[in-house]
């Protein structure tokens, strides 16, 4: 399946794992890279600079293909050193990263003298449009659906999609609700030129969350999730449990501040969740896709599968409907 994706980002097939928080370790990027797709590790979840370069190195001892390191930039009273983790990116030769939250602009310059293609996460048309302008290779447009932050619109991936597709003239990666062929069928339909998938690939064998997230997200329906801090306009959707739920509670009450919920959805917290396994421990993200997820493949599998089931979708019920047509 080739799109101006593939080719522009030198990779299989047109679908990537997405940057995410405790979960974009190397184990799983090598493996998104052995079948294919497109997969990014998260350099925040390494305490420092230097044990990003720690391990990429170590990537590159699990795959000979690429892959990609993702940034999130997002306000902060004491931000990470951003600069030195762009350094560390850079110096350890990655070519593609990917980068969300706050506007990249800042960081564009260094990456390009570096020969290194970006791909921002936008929720909305006009911040892809913007990214475009500001010089981005690729956008990958979150819908409604997806785990962790939509935006503020609520405006779901059907309708995302397509309004994006039609003003922005560079790759579009449709994000949010998707883990299986249809959905990236549906995408390519829709516009993009492939997909981005995070709660589906943290629910593979070589995820590093613990096997109880696999298993609650296997169990989970599309109405498991919660959306949080939609009073403070930063909204998120996690998993539902005992915490989200609580948090959710807090704000319906009115006039909540962050400093009512902190202690709650501190990051700690939900990285106990991932790396213990205690679900209740703290908030965890999920998406809606996960109504959609029934099983614990191998990375391999996943993408094997989700290829050869988009093209028998594609040359088979899809293109009986256009021959019955005609």
């Amino acid at each position: 399946m080739r799109t101006r994706f593939t080719e522009v980002f030198g990779v299989e097939h047109p679908i990537v794992q997405g940057g995410m928080m405790w979960v974009g370790r190397a184990e799983l990027v090598a493996a998104v890279a052995n079948s294919g797709a497109l997969g990014f590790i998260t350099a925040l979840t390494q305490p420092t600079p230097e044990d990003l370069v720690k391990e990429i190195a170590r990537c590159r001892d699990l795959t000979d293909k690429p892959f990609g390191v993702n940034l999130t930039i997002l306000p902060s009273i004491a931000p990470p050193p951003y600069a030195e983790y762009r350094q560390a990116i850079v110096e350890s030769g990655i070519k593609v990263v990917e980068t969300a939250g706050s506007n990249p602009v800042d960081h564009l310059p260094h990456f390009k003298d570096a020969g290194v293609k970006v791909i921002h996460k936008c929720t909305s048309v006009r911040h892809a449009i913007k990214a475009e302008r500001v010089g981005v290779d690729a956008v990958s447009i979150d819908g409604f659906e997806c785990a962790g932050h939509p935006g503020e619109d609520d405006v779901p991936g059907l309708v995302l999609i397509p309004a994006a597709t039609a003003q922005v003239r560079i790759p579009v990666i449709a994000s949010g609700g998707i883990a299986d062929a249809r959905g990236l069928v549906a995408a390519l339909a829709l516009g993009a030129e492939g997909v981005n998938m995070g709660t589906r690939f943290m629910c593979t064998q070589e995820s590093p969350v613990a096997d109880e997230v696999k298993r609650q997200i296997v169990a989970n329906s599309e109405l498991d999730t919660k959306l949080i801090f939609r009073t403070l306009r930063n909204t998120a959707r996690v998993a539902s449990n005992a915490v989200s739920s609580e948090v959710v509670d807090i704000e319906s009450r009115g006039g909540a501040t962050f400093e009512d919920i902190r202690e709650l959805v501190a990051g700690a917290r939900g990285r106990k969740v991932f790396e213990d396994g205690d679900l209740d421990a703290g908030i965890w993200t999920a998406g809606q896709c996960q109504g959609l997820i029934d099983d614990v493949p191998t990375v391999g599998e996943l993408v094997s599968r989700m290829v050869a089931e988009a093209e028998s979708i594609i040359a088979g019920r899809l293109a009986g409907i256009a021959g019955a047509i005609r």
